[in-house]
C-alpha cells in the first residue's frame, strides 16, 4: 500500500513537472496578471468569484490570445465523427482530430473530449448482424424488402450499447499511438440534478486530469431517454439555474463551465455561424459573435445527423461564454481545425463578450475593393490618370511628412536588430520619393489605353460582331516586406488597371505605410473611389487573407524568398504571381571584353546587393582562369567588400582560396557571391537551368553568335547581353513601376506592370441572332477578322 501511494505521488509529481516544463509559457501567461485573460481553471472555483460579470471580463477578447488556453473542451458532433451515410465512423477525420488533441496534450494543455458517435457505430455493427439473420427470409421470399430498411428498424439504445465499447476501443487504439491515456466517462441527465452525483462526477474529472489522462465523455444513450425531450432551466432538487441538457452541445457547455475550461471548441459540419442559412442569398459568415448579435441570426434546419441544430449550438456557446468560457464553433471536417484555432487564425466563429478593439474587417475592405474596382473601371482613362498624377505630386509635396514617419520606422527597426539588407529596403529619401513620383507619372501617361482596349474583333456573321477587350483582374492582394516605396507604386498600377487592392505591409514599415496610404486615399477621393485600395491592419494574419478566395483574385508577394515561398505554399485556392528566389547569373564568355566585364559585374553585384535582380553567381569560361581578368574580377569584388565563395569546379583548380559554396542555388541578398568555372557556353546554360531560379541571367561577350545562342537557350524571365542584371526592373523597362517580378510561365513573366494586371472578356453584339438559325442554315458563318480600331 505504501509502495502504491509512493508510485502515485511520484506520478503526480512527474505530471506536474512536465506541465511546468513543457508549458511554462502558457502557465506564466495564465497564472499571472496578464490583462484580459482568465485565471487558471484548475485553481479557481467559480463559486468564489464575485459575480458572473467578473467571469465575463476574463474571457479571451481576441483570437491571438487563444494560444494561452490551458484547459480545452473539444466537442465532436455526430456529423463530424460519422460518415455521410450516418453508418459507421469517418476514421480518417477522427484520426486527424485525435492527433491534434494528442499534440495539445503533449504541449501541456489539459484536454477533455465530449464525443458523439456511439449510436452510429453501433447501428453499423447491428445492421450487419441483422442483415445476416434476414438472409434466409429474403431467400425464401424474394419480395421481402426488409433488408432495405434494416438500419431504420434498430433501437438506438441497443445501437448505443454496442457502439459505445467499440467507439472507446477505437479511441484507445488511436490515442495509444501518441502515448496518451484516455478514460471513458458516461453520464446521464440525472447525474447533473443530484448534488452528490454531480460532485462525484467533477471530482472524477479533476482526478483524471491531474493524472494526465484525457477524459472522453458521452451520454449513456443505452439507458438515457433522448436528451432533447426536456428543457429544464432549473436543476430539480437544487433550485439552481442550469442549461437544459438537450444534446451534446449543451452537455459540452455545462462541462466547460463546471471545469473552468479556458476554451470550448464545438466541432460541427458547418464553417461557423452565419447571419442566415448559408445556402440563402445574403448569408454572411460571422467570424466573431457576441451576445448582442443574437437578434441578427436567422436559423435554418438542424443537421441531418445528431440532435442539435445551429440554434442549439449558439445557445450553448452563449451560455458557456456568459460563464467565462471562450468558445469557437468550427467545421470539424477542416484539416487541422483545432491547432489552427489555437494558433489564432480566423477559423470558425469566435464567441466572446469582450472583443478587442480592431480596425475595420478585412472582409469589408475586400468587398469595398471589389466595389471600388468597378468604380475605377467606369471612370474615363483621363480620370484614372488624374488620380495617379495627384498621388505623384503628393509624394513630393508631403515628403517631409513621409520622411518623418519613415525615420520612426528606421529607429524602431534598428533598435529591434533588423537585418541590414532589410534596413536598406526600408529607408526612404527625398531622392527616392522624387524617382517614385516620376515613375508614377509615367504610369499615368501610359494608362489611357489599358482598360477596355480591343485586342481582337471578328465579324461572326452579318450584324454579329465579337470583341475581346482588356479588363482588370478584380481584387489584388499585395504582401510586401520592408519596402514602403512599393506601396505607392503598386497603388498607381492598381489605379491604372482599375483593380481593387489590399496591401499588407510588414510591421517594420508601419509608420511609413500609414503615411503613404493617407496620400493614396487622398488621391482616390478626387475621383470618388477612395475605398478601392486599403492597407490591411497588422492584426490580420496572412494565413487568414490567403483563405479569402471569394474576395481576392490574385496574390502578389514582394519580399524575401522565404516570404514568397511561404505564400505560394499556403495559398491553395488563390493564384500567386511572383518569384520564390532571385538566383541571377552573369556568364563571362571566352570572347568577353575585360573592361565591360568588370563594369557589368560590379554593377550587378554591388549596386544594390539586396535586390532580387542582383548577381548571385558569376560563371567564368575556363580560359579566364589563368588570365589577368580572373585576378582583376576577384580584386575588384574584394575592394567592394564582397565575400567570395568558390564553386566545386573552381575549388578543384585552387590549392587555396575562397571557402567552398555550401550550395550553388543560394540567394545571398548581400555583398556575397559565388564564382564558378564552366568549360563553354553549353555548360553555362546547363548550369543556369540546374541552379538558377528563372529570374534574370546575363552573358558578357563580343561574339554575336554566342550571344544569340545564350539569349535563345536560357529559359528565364529576363535574359540580357552585355548589360547588368539590375535592369530587370519595371521602372527601367519603362513600365513606370512593377508589382513584382514573376518567374511563372502563365499569364505574366518578368517585371509585371499594368499589362500583367489585366485579363480579358468577350463582348458579342447582334440583333436577334440565335444558334438554331445557323444549325438550320437560315444564317451563315463569316468569321471575318476586323481591324481593332
Amino acid at each position: 500500500m505504501c509502495y502504491n501511494s509512493l508510485i502515485l505521488t511520484l506520478r503526480r509529481g512527474c505530471v506536474q513537472n512536465r506541465l511546468f516544463g513543457e508549458n511554462f509559457r502558457i502557465q506564466q501567461a495564465r497564472n499571472f496578471s496578464i490583462k484580459g485573460f482568465k485565471l487558471a481553471g484548475a485553481n479557481v472555483d467559480k463559486r468564489t468569484l464575485a459575480s458572473a460579470e467578473l467571469r465575463k471580463q476574463r474571457t479571451f477578447s481576441d483570437r491571438s490570445q487563444l494560444k494561452y488556453a490551458r484547459r480545452l473542451v473539444v466537442k465532436l458532433g455526430s456529423a463530424v465523427i460519422t460518415r455521410e451515410d450516418a453508418n459507421g465512423l469517418a476514421l480518417g477525420r477522427l484520426a486527424s482530430i485525435v492527433e491534434q488533441v494528442a499534440e495539445c496534450h503533449h504541449e501541456g494543455r489539459e484536454c477533455i473530449m465530449v464525443s458523439s458517435g456511439a449510436v452510429a457505430f453501433g447501428r453499423q455493427k447491428l445492421t450487419h448482424e441483422l442483415l445476416m439473420s434476414m438472409s434466409m427470409r429474403e431467400t425464401l421470399s424474394p419480395s421481402d424488402h426488409t433488408r432495405e430498411d434494416a438500419s431504420s428498424t434498430l433501437d438506438p439504445r441497443a445501437a448505443a450499447a454496442v457502439g459505445q465499447s467499440e467507439l472507446m476501443s477505437m479511441y484507445d487504439a488511436m490515442f495509444s499511438q501518441y502515448n496518451v491515456k484516455i478514460a471513458q466517462v458516461l453520464v446521464t441527465k440525472p447525474d447533473f440534478y443530484n448534488e452528490e452525483t454531480r460532485k462525484h462526477l467533477f471530482a472524477t474529472l479533476s482526478e483524471l486530469i491531474s493524472l494526465n489522462i484525457v477524459p472522453i465523455i458521452n451520454t449513456n444513450d443505452a439507458v438515457s431517454p433522448p436528451m432533447f425531450v426536456h428543457d429544464d432551466t432549473v436543476v430539480p432538487g437544487t433550485g439552481k439555474k442550469g442549461i437544459g441538457l438537450k444534446d451534446n452541445d449543451s452537455l459540452s457547455a455545462l462541462l466547460a463551465a463546471e471545469v473552468q475550461a479556458d476554451l470550448l471548441i464545438m466541432m460541427s459540419d458547418v464553417d461557423g455561424i452565419y447571419n442566415k442559412p448559408p445556402w440563402e442569398d445574403g448569408a454572411r459568415m460571422m467570424h466573431t459573435y457576441t451576445a448582442k448579435d443574437k437578434d441578427q441570426v436567422e436559423f435554418g434546419t438542424k443537421s441531418k445527423v445528431g440532435t442539435g441544430g445551429m440554434d442549439s449550438k449558439v445557445n450553448a456557446a452563449t451560455w458557456a461564454m456568459a460563464r467565462g468560457v471562450s468558445v469557437v464553433i468550427c467545421n470539424g471536417m477542416q484539416e487541422k481545425a483545432i491547432k489552427t484555432i489555437i494558433s489564432g487564425r480566423k477559423v470558425g466563429t469566435f464567441f466572446t463578450d469582450s472583443p478587442a478593439p480592431s480596425s475595420s474587417s478585412v472582409d469589408v475592405s475586400a468587398e469595398n475593393a471589389r466595389t471600388g474596382s468597378r468604380v475605377l473601371q467606369q471612370l474615363s482613362p483621363a480620370e484614372r490618370a488624374s488620380a495617379i498624377h495627384t498621388l505623384a505630386e503628393l509624394l513630393v509635396d508631403k515628403q517631409d511628412q513621409i520622411l518623418q514617419a519613415n525615420s520612426k520606422d528606421l529607429e524602431e527597426a534598428t533598435r529591434d536588430g533588423l537585418a541590414k539588407p532589410l534596413l536598406n529596403r526600408l529607408a526612404l529619401s527625398a531622392g527616392k520619393l522624387k524617382t517614385l513620383s516620376i515613375g508614377l507619372k509615367q504610369i499615368a501617361d501610359s494608362s489611357y489605353e489599358n482598360v477596355g482596349r480591343v485586342l481582337k474583333k471578328t465579324k461572326l456573321a452579318e450584324n454579329l460582331v465579337l470583341r475581346q477587350i482588356t479588363v482588370p483582374i478584380g481584387v489584388l492582394l499585395v504582401i510586401f516586406e520592408s519596402r514602403p516605396d512599393s506601396l505607392p507604386q503598386v497603388a498607381a498600377l492598381a489605379m491604372a488597371s482599375a483593380n481593387g487592392l489590399l496591401l499588407k505591409g510588414g510591421k517594420e514599415a508601419a509608420h511609413s505605410n500609414k503615411a503613404l496610404m493617407e496620400l493614396v486615399k487622398e488621391s482616390l477621393k478626387t475621383v470618388g473611389a477612395q475605398d478601392a485600395i486599403s492597407l490591411v491592419s497588422t492584426r490580420e494574419e496572412i494565413s487568414d487573407l490567403l483563405s479569402m478566395e471569394k474576395h481576392i483574385d490574385l496574390i502578389i508577394p514582394r519580399g524575401s524568398s522565404d516570404l514568397v515561398r511561404n505564400i505560394q505554399k499556403q495559398s491553395q485556392h488563390i493564384p500567386v504571381l511572383g518569384h520564390a528566389e532571385g538566383v541571377c547569373h552573369v556568364y563571362v564568355d571566352k570572347d568577353a571584353d575585360p573592361t565591360k566585364t568588370l563594369k557589368i559585374v560590379r554593377d550587378a553585384k554591388c549596386d544594390y546587393p539586396a535586390a532580387c535582380n542582383a548577381m548571385e553567381t558569376l560563371l567564368l569560361h575556363e580560359d579566364h582562369l589563368h588570365s589577368s581578368l580572373f585576378t582583376d574580377i576577384c580584386n575588384m569584388l574584394k575592394k567592394e567588400g564582397v565575400k567570395i565563395h568558390a564553386g566545386p569546379q573552381l575549388s578543384n583548380h585552387l590549392t587555396f582560396g575562397p571557402s567552398p559554396a555550401k550550395t550553388m542555388k543560394h540567394e545571398y541578398g548581400a555583398l556575397e557571391c559565388c564564382i564558378e568555372i564552366v568549360k563553354d557556353l553549353n555548360e553555362a546554360v546547363d548550369h543556369i537551368h540546374k541552379f538558377g531560379s528563372s529570374h534574370t541571367d546575363v552573358i558578357v561577350t563580343e561574339n554575336d553568335e554566342s550571344a544569340n545562342r545564350f539569349l535563345n537557350s536560357v529559359d528565364s524571365a529576363c535574359v540580357f547581353h552585355n548589360v547588368s542584371s539590375r535592369f530587370a526592373d519595371g521602372f527601367r523597362f519603362g513600365l513606370g513601376a512593377e508589382v513584382g517580378i514573376s518567374t511563372a510561365r502563365i499569364h505574366a513573366r518578368g517585371p509585371v506592370g499594368v499589362e500583367g494586371l489585366l485579363t480579358t472578356k468577350w463582348i458579342l453584339e447582334g440583333t436577334d441572332h440565335t444558334a438554331a438559325e445557323f444549325n438550320e442554315g437560315r444564317r451563315t458563318w463569316l468569321h471575318e477578322k476586323l481591324p481593332v480600331n
